[in-house]
This record gives structure tokens, sequence and C-alpha cells, in this order.
């Protein structure tokens, strides 16, 4: 008699159920787009971490500063004996050293502004979400206040008054972008809100502070996710043009909208790199981050996939 009991073929036996991790993973590196800036956004960020360590010289200590070195062409030997691969700006800094640290100036701001506008508006919109009433009411004709004005407009009015400085304008760009996490947060947890894992954990008599904070608060991180990346570039491109204006980060502070404006006089003359290379770095870190975002957001809502 021939045995009709099932057997499990190697492919079978050998098969895995991926994690959600390993999903999320293979999700993301379909785009070739997402993989490229992906990489590109590790580099840009390696090199700004590396900057003390990688550059020929600290552009902002005026011990290796060389005013003799003013304006160099790319690829001019410096006074010291270096050479300038990327020329020098009307203050003989290096430009490739200067925009390392510059890197590192708008980096920290725009990461920092974004990591504290989105706990403060994270924090304000769960309130507003499980309140409701009449609390709810406040907060958010208070956001949509925040909303009705440029975000752009609010921290140059910000930038004005408080005064140039890292710390300043790290304060603008937080008031200028709380409100988006809290209409974010507040959209996400209203449908939660309603939910039978809510409606249980009330019943079993859970306070509010962990409802809130340890079952609603986590099914609102992907939109969060996706909002912080593109805030994060919006506050670079943010600082960027406040420095550009003259009302950012001082002349003597590393930022790439600062070095943008020093060579802004010397482009009819010719003398394009004092502005060019540093537009490129803001250019390719700007749009790194942003396809990332866009990346995320089709893997984190399968709905916005094309």
């Amino acid at each position: 008699m021939t045995d009709m009991t099932s057997t499990s073929t190697p492919a079978d036996m050998t098969a895995k159920v991926e994690t959600p991790f390993q999903s999320f993973r293979s999700e993301f590196f379909e785009s070739k787009i997402a993989t490229v800036a992906l990489g590109l956004l590790g580099v840009i960020i390696l090199l700004a971490v590396l900057a003390p360590w990688i550059t020929p010289q600290n552009p902002y200590d005026l011990g290796q500063v060389d005013v003799m070195d003013g304006r160099l062409a790319p690829g001019s030997e410096a006074f010291a004996g270096y050479t300038m691969w990327l020329g020098s700006d009307g203050a003989g800094r290096d430009l490739y050293s200067a925009i390392l640290y510059g890197l590192r100036i708008s980096l920290t701001v725009g990461v920092a502004s974004g990591v504290i506008a989105l706990l403060i508006g994270m924090t304000i919109g769960l309130v507003a979400a499980y309140a409701g009433g009449r609390i709810e009411a406040i907060i958010m004709r208070i956001v949509d206040l925040q909303l009705s004005f440029p975000a752009s407009l609010v921290a140059l009015m910000l930038v004005a008054a408080l005064g140039k400085g890292v710390d300043k304008i790290i304060l603008a760009l937080v008031v200028a972008q709380w409100a988006y996490y809290a209409r974010t947060v507040r959209a996400t947890a209203l449908v939660e809100r309603n939910k039978e894992y809510v409606e249980a954990a009330q019943c079993l008599g859970l306070s509010r502070a962990r409802i809130v904070f340890r079952h609603i608060l986590p099914n609102c991180m992907a939109p969060l996710i996706v909002v912080g990346t593109v805030q994060t570039a919006s506050a670079i491109s943010l600082e960027a043009t406040l420095s550009f204006l003259g009302v950012g980060l001082p002349q003597t502070e590393p930022s790439l909208g600062v070095l943008i404006a020093n060579g802004f006089e010397y482009m009819l003359s010719g003398r394009y790199w004092i502005s060019i290379f540093p537009g490129l770095a803001l250019l390719l870190t700007v749009v790194s981050i942003n396809l990332v975002g866009d990346q995320l957001r089709d893997v984190l809502n399968p709905r916005m996939k094309k």
C-alpha cells in the first residue's frame, strides 16, 4: 500500500515568513531612486560628521584662513600648500571645508527644530483629539491661525525680533512648524480614538495618559515620520533662505545660506563657484531628504502608491 500522507517539499520547509521590518525594508528598496537618495543622504551626513577630520582647515578659525587665498578658482593651490579643489570665497576660506562645516550647522538646525516641533505638535494634537469638545476647538483654532501665515513669514518675524544665532533660528523654526505636526496627529488620532481597542482600554480603567501615549500614539507614527522628513527638508531650506537674507545665522557661523550669500556679489564677475557649490550641496541635501520621504509615504500608506 502506498503512503498517502502528504509530505513537505524542501521549498516549503525552508520558506520563511517576513517580519514587519523585513517587509518594510524590501518595499522601501524597491525604488531605485529612493535607494540612491538614501545612500546620498547617508554620505552627506557622514561627511558632515567627519568634517573636522577630513578637511584641510577650519574655515571659521581666523588663525587658519589667509586673505591672500581669497577668490581662488577650483583646483588652485592655497598659500599653506594644499589644493583647494572647490576654490575659495572672498575671505580666503576653502569652499570644500566651508561646505562640510555648513552642512553640520544646516543638518543640526533642521533635525533639532524638527524633533522639538514634532514633540510639541504631537502632544498638542493628541490632547486635542482625545479631549474633544471645547479644548479641541480652542486648540484647532490656534492651529488654523498659525497655518494661515506662511512658515517663512513667521520665522522671518521671529528671527528679526530675537536676533541672529543658532538657538534663535531653531526656536523660530519650531514656532513656524509645530502646527503641521499638531494637525497631522489630531487627524490620525481622531480615527484611532473611536476604535474598539481604545474603548476596551477605557473599560479596563486605564488612565488617559496611558491610553493616549501607549495605545493611540504608536498608531499615529506612520504619518508623523513622513511629515517629519518633509518638514526637516523645509527647515533646512528655510534656514538657508533666512541666512541668505542676512537675518539668520551671522557671518561668523558656517551655513550654506551664508556661503551662497557671500558669493552672490561675485556671480557677475565670473567667480561662480563661490555660490554654485554651496547651492548644489543644499540642493542635493534637500532633494535626497524629500525623495526618502516620498518613498516612506508610499511604503507606510499603500493607498498613496501610483
